[in-house]
């Protein structure tokens, strides 16, 4: 039982908790705002809050040499991918969205293999090919039910440039601080977007009520500086195998939220497909089946 109840645990049920319920949560607040300017300013005021936070070890930042790394970071992981889920929450419901977005772990396996160099085994393969699977019967549900081509398009989009931003990051992970990373990348590319908004959008179009005061909030601390802390220290302690395999809840819980508090529909289509979403995402990040991983060697040497 000592076992369960670890820190560890604790912060990876933090961490799932936190991101499964930002859909449903940006979802309520992003009809209040111009899409844009929203995710300029929640990535903006978490970027600036967290660098607060790290203000004593500025001397990590090294921006001179490592300029280049912060903006091409932020280009993926900020301005591209706040930009797509904000705009495409608009037209999908957050949890059908979220299905779409987490197919980024499938993808970021695909393109660690490809760029990166690492395993590909029969069994991440397979998974590869149940994603591929349940992101099609998704889509389907986003095409027939929703009637919306642009937000299946926006969701995959999203996925798409979270795993390429996820991989530069892990290229470059040695020559910079990950937590300055974070903080950096979302200053940056909170300010590209809070440009990009104000040439596009209207200030006078936002809403400031209650919902989405508490949407930005919620992004700016939570959503941003808290997760991604977490998130860090648990791949620095070395958990990196156990966040990969746990994000396979938090679609779960956004379509859970999104049906109990927002009246969102579970249709077939979708929970099929989230479930064969869930067990790609389980098959491509987990380590539970190295037996497998020794038979293939095991034939390999058989077959020499």
């Amino acid at each position: 039982m000592n076992r369960l109840f670890t820190k560890t645990n604790g912060g990876l049920l933090l961490l799932v908790c936190i991101w499964g319920i930002s859909w449903p949560i940006y979802k309520l607040a992003v009809p209040h705002s111009p899409p844009l300017l929203f995710a300029g300013l929640r990535a903006l005021f978490g970027g600036l809050l967290l660098a607060v936070t790290l203000y004593k070890i500025r001397n990590k930042i090294k921006w001179r040499t490592n300029w280049s790394k912060y903006c091409i970071s932020a280009l993926f992981n900020t301005v591209l991918f706040f930009g797509f889920h904000t705009v495409g929450l608009m037209y999908l419901p957050g949890g059908l969205f979220s299905v779409l977005v987490y197919f980024q772990p499938v993808l970021l396996g695909l393109f660690a293999w490809l760029w990166l160099g690492e395993n590909m085994t029969a069994l991440k393969l397979v998974g590869l090919l149940i994603g591929f699977i349940g992101i099609i019967i998704v889509s389907i549900d986003g095409l027939i039910v929703h009637i919306s081509v642009i937000g299946v398009v926006l969701g995959l989009l999203t996925a798409f440039v979270w795993a390429l931003g996820v991989v530069y990051i892990k290229k470059v992970g040695n020559d910079v601080d990950a937590y300055w990373m974070v903080a950096l990348q979302f200053t940056i590319g909170g300010f590209v977007l809070l440009i990009t908004g104000t040439s596009f959008e209207s200030w006078a179009a936002i809403n400031w009520n209650g919902i989405f005061l508490f949407g930005l909030g919620f992004g700016a601390t939570m959503g941003i500086p808290v997760a991604y802390v977490i998130y860090y220290t648990l791949v620095k302690a070395g958990e990196a195998s156990k966040v990969g395999s746990f994000t396979f809840l938090v679609p779960v819980i956004s379509v859970f939220v999104g049906v109990l508090f927002l009246g969102e529909p579970a249709t077939f289509t979708l929970i099929a497909g989230l479930l064969l979403v869930v067990l790609s995402i389980y098959m491509v990040n987990s380590n539970g089946y190295k037996w497998i991983d020794n038979y293939e060697k095991y034939l390999s040497k058989f077959r020499s």
